[in-house]
């Protein structure tokens, strides 16, 4: 009997009406926090470049001296005798330096690497979050889905119902 008054006055109709229009945007509240993730990624991914290309420029430094080390002791070898003394006496003397410089610079580098280690680190750690935090979006997106699927079909049955009850109405 209510059914039959509500839809006499239209009102029921107008509720499915309304219900219709009210569809609301997906929004998820942790959508803020994955974004933050993302650009903490990106950030720590060009920090992992710019530690890269200086360990690959400290790499090449200590390759360009060692094999210029290597040249001067080839070069010495293939010398005579009495030239090569005075020379190798000058090479030996100032070789240490271009040691303690490689030396340096294999410091440099391990440090370069330990930091380039602990940025990859960073990277899986907000990269599982992010993962983690894509997984429970798309979760809510599905729920979401389903839920205005679930009113949808509601919709259709109440109009089902009310196209019945005026059937009904209008034969009796």
């Amino acid at each position: 009997m209510r059914t039959a008054l509500r839809l006499r006055s239209g009102q029921g109709s107008q509720k499915a009406e309304n219900r219709r229009r009210k569809v609301k945007k997906f929004v998820w509240r942790l959508q803020r926090l994955l974004d933050i993730k993302i650009k903490q990624e990106d950030v720590m991914r060009s920090e992992l470049v710019a530690v890269t290309e200086q360990a690959l420029a400290v790499r090449s430094g200590i390759i360009v001296r060692k094999a210029a080390l290597r040249k001067l002791l080839t070069d010495l070898s293939a010398k005579q005798a009495q030239q090569r003394l005075s020379e190798q006496e000058f090479f030996f003397k100032y070789a240490h330096v271009s040691e303690a410089e490689i030396k340096k610079l294999g410091l440099k580098l391990a440090e370069l690497e330990r930091v380039r280690h602990s940025k990859i680190q960073e990277i899986m750690k907000i990269r599982k979050f992010r993962k983690g935090l894509e997984r429970l979006r798309a979760e809510a997106k599905a729920e979401y889905v389903k839920e205005q699927e679930r009113q949808e079909q509601k919709d259709l049955d109440d109009k089902t119902i009310e196209r019945f009850a005026l059937k009904v109405l209008q034969q009796a």
